[in-house]
Formats: structure tokens, sequence, C-alpha cells
């Protein structure tokens, strides 16, 4: 009996050890893959095993490769253009099935908690919006929140098809930003959401990237423990971004800031390194479009903090490429600091992408951005991009536009709009700058043509600017 016993243990353990060619929760049924590119498959399985993948959009032709000694291995396949369902075969001393697979356009998204927030949390028109949220060819994948001191090479979550209920749980902005890319491209869209409400923006990138700034590592030494979430640096990404690499994605979504509105004067150099950081992670320049935080009177009258954050990501724009930034001014809730319009911060989103990744130039992308000042006459004269068939004014006169006097304090000024221009009255005396839309519960109305709001913005003058 001993004997029997030892032999049927053996067995069990020569199988399992056989048995073992495992797949990252990213690759599952429903899942999405971007089109007409190549993309990674990878995994685990037994050192010296020949795993075997027979891609279903490839006329049933087998790939190989053999796993190393770490126990990893990965293979590059050749997508097709946008269509489906395929099925996805890995084998090795066992065999995967992955069933049901779109190929289309993948997006990540990813942030604290308005990208986090979605349709069950409370958005306008919720209950019809959930109702008519029946699109087969969308996909979701939501990353469970996780942290690790240490980069992770798996994670969970699993691909859903875009019905009423899985809408109702997952992203919001993320849903409504695929929608219109869905309704205009007519293909499969796969979003990827990896979000946790309140964090900063110093969790969600390699802690070598801030170890190595040191303005971003002063920078995150002032942030002070939270009963809601880790602050710690790269915690987040540890666990819920980098093992989604090499995923292959055409580009990432971002909302994030609220949480670094008390220390925001370096915000730009951070959203840069991290954008710098996850492109150079994927080894892919994709494009990144962010949304502006929205104003909010939660943030206090006492400072301006939170205009200085949206303005250091108005600058930020400057700093990376292939990047693009909504403002929603007109769409916030000075009450709530997750306002319940998500579906024009999607829809401003999506116009970055369908206008610069996809070829719809007709489709509008950005309000207004300061583009450059001069002095003269006893006026600030100040150019704006994005405003190429002029500026408008909702609700009457300009509203929102400062002066900084000698003494270093800044009063409201009169402002009027001249074409694509906009001319800001200066009074006698050695003015020192001009700011727009510069409180935390600012509540501007200088718009594009195209209904577009104006960023926010401060320019200082040189002395010899006048």
């Amino acid at each position: 009996m001993r004997k029997i016993l030892i032999f049927a243990l053996g067995l069990l353990v020569t199988l399992h050890s056989r048995a073992n060619v495992t797949l990252p929760a990213i690759f599952s049924d429903h899942m999405v893959l971007q089109q007409n590119t190549s993309v990674t498959i990878w995994g685990w399985a037994k050192p010296g095993e020949v795993v075997r993948i027979i891609p279903g959009w490839d006329h049933d032709q087998e790939y190989s490769v053999k796993v190393n000694s770490q126990s990893t291995w990965s293979l590059d396949l050749k997508t097709p253009s946008a269509g489906g369902p395929y099925g996805l075969l890995v084998k090795g001393y066992n065999t995967l099935e992955i069933k049901d697979i779109l190929v289309g356009e993948v997006w990540l998204g990813s942030g604290q908690s308005n990208m986090e927030w979605s349709a069950s949390m409370g958005i306008d028109s919720r209950d019809e919006e959930i109702a008519a949220a029946d699109y087969p060819e969308i996909r979701f994948f939501t990353v469970s929140i996780s942290t690790a001191a240490t980069p992770q090479q798996q994670l969970q979550g699993s691909w859903v098809k875009c019905t009423p209920e899985s809408m109702s749980g997952f992203s919001a902005l993320m849903y409504f930003f695929g929608r219109e890319l869905h309704r205009e491209l007519k293909i499969p869209v796969g979003l990827i959401n990896s979000s946790w409400g309140g964090t900063p923006i110093e969790i969600w990138m390699p802690e070598s990237r801030i170890t190595g700034d040191r303005v971003l590592d002063e920078g995150a030494k002032l942030l002070k423990p939270v009963p809601w979430g880790p602050v710690e640096p790269a915690r987040a990404y540890n666990a819920m971004i980098h093992p989604l690499i090499p995923f292959c994605v055409k580009g990432a979504l971002w909302y994030q800031g609220e949480a670094n509105v008390d220390f925001p004067g370096s915000y730009a150099r951070a959203l840069g390194t991290l954008i710098d950081a996850w492109r150079a992670a994927w080894g892919i320049d994709f494009s990144f479009y962010y949304a502006q935080i929205a104003p909010w009177a939660g943030y206090g009258t006492d400072n301006v903090n939170g205009a200085i954050l949206r303005d250091q990501q108005r600058l930020a724009l400057q700093m990376t490429s292939h990047t693009g930034m909504v403002v929603l001014s007109d769409i916030g809730n000075l009450k709530n600091i997750h306002p319940g319009n998500k579906q024009d911060a999607g829809k401003r989103l999506a116009g970055w992408a369908l206008h610069h990744d996809y070829g719809m130039e007709e489709v509008p992308f950005s309000g207004p951005l300061i583009k450059s000042f001069a002095v003269e006459g006893g006026r600030a004269i100040l150019q704006f991009d994005h405003a190429d068939e002029g500026l408008i004014a909702r609700d009457g006169e300009l509203r929102e536009f400062e002066i900084l006097d000698e003494n270093g304090a800044w009063t409201a000024a009169a402002a009027t709009i001249h074409g694509r221009a906009v001319e800001v009255a200066l009074p006698a005396g050695n003015v020192k700058g001009v700011r727009f839309a510069y409180r935390n519960d600012s509540s501007p109305n200088l718009f594009n043509t195209a209904g577009l709001p104006a960023s926010c913005f401060e320019v200082l003058f040189h002395s010899d600017s006048r």
C-alpha cells in the first residue's frame, strides 16, 4: 500500500509539472487585440518545453517557441484588420483555448477616482445610459486594485462584453470614450481600466523615476499616509501597470491630479516623467491623452492650488509629444469633485484620438491654449492656438482675467476678444503679468467656435516686454 501511495503521489507530481503552461489574466475569452500590428503573447511553462500557438485569424498557421530557463516564453504574432471573433490555441504539455477574440482598437485608462468612477456610482442620465449600453463589440477589462513593493508579473481581471450590467460597474469615462470610437470607426474596441481613487501620481510610475529625480523624490516625501490607498512611489505601477506590459495598446488615457493639489508645483514634471516611463516600458511611443481636473470649491478659497495644478497639466503638453489634454471647466461641478457629466468628458478625449490617431481631421479636439503674448499701447495681446475660427465669450463679457500689479497683488481686469486674440487692458504702472481662470472654483467663459473651453494660464511679463 505504501508503494502504491508513493507511486500515485509521484504520478501526480509528474502530471502537475508537465501540465503547467499558463497565461497572464489579460489573455482571456472575449479579449480584444490591437489590429494591423505585431502583438506579443507571453506566459509561463516548464523550462525546455515547446509552446505552440495557433491563431484563428492566420489560417491555422502554427508558431512555436521554447521556454527559457526562467520558465517564461513570449512570441510575436501579426494581427489582421479589425474583425472576429477568432480563437487562439496555446499548446504545451497542456492546451489552453481562448475564445471569442476580437481584433480592433485597444486603449488603456488609468488615474484616480474620476477615471475609476462608474455609472452605478452616479453619472448624468445614469439609468438611460446603463439601459442603452448593449455593445457586444466593446469589451472591458478591469484591473483589480492591488499594491506591490516590486514589479509583478501577474494581475487579476478578465475581459467581458459590454452589456448594461457590465457597463454599470466599469469606468464611465472610458466607456463613453470607447463608445464614441466604436460609433465613428465601426470596429471593435477594447478598454482596459487600471485606476484607483484618491491616489497620487507618484504611485503610478516606476520607483527609479522618482528616486532618480531630486525634485520628484522630494515631492514624494511630502505625501502623507491616507487610509484609502498607498502614497509610496510605484506601488500601483508595480501591481496594476507593469503586469500589463507588453500587451499592445493603441494609446493611454489619464484622469488624475486631485490627490496632488496640496503640492502642485512639480506636477508637469511628474506627468511628463510618467508618460516617458510608460512609453519606454512598452517600447511604443503611443498617444497619451489626459483630462485636466475640473474646478472645485472644495480645494478651498484661501489658495489657488487647484488652478496651479490645472496649469501644470497645460504645461505638460509642452514637455511631451503625442499628448493631448481636454479641459472640463464648463462641465465640472463646483460642489462635487466627481462631476456627473462623463459623457462629454469621454467624447472630448475621443476627439483627440479620432483626429490624431484615426485621421478624422474634421473632428475638433482642443479648446484654446495660450500661445504667445505681447504688451503694447496699454494692453496685453494674447494669442491662442486652436482658435482658427475665432474665440467667443459665453453668457456676456469675458470674465476671470486678472493682472499682477507691482505690489504682487492680482486684481480683475477687463478683457475683450479680437478674432483669435484676447486683449487685456493694462492700467498705468508696472504690471507684471496676466492670468486667466486662476481660482480653485473658476467658472470661465472663453471658448473657441467648436464649443471647447480655454485652459487656465498664467503669463509673467519680462522687464523688457512693455
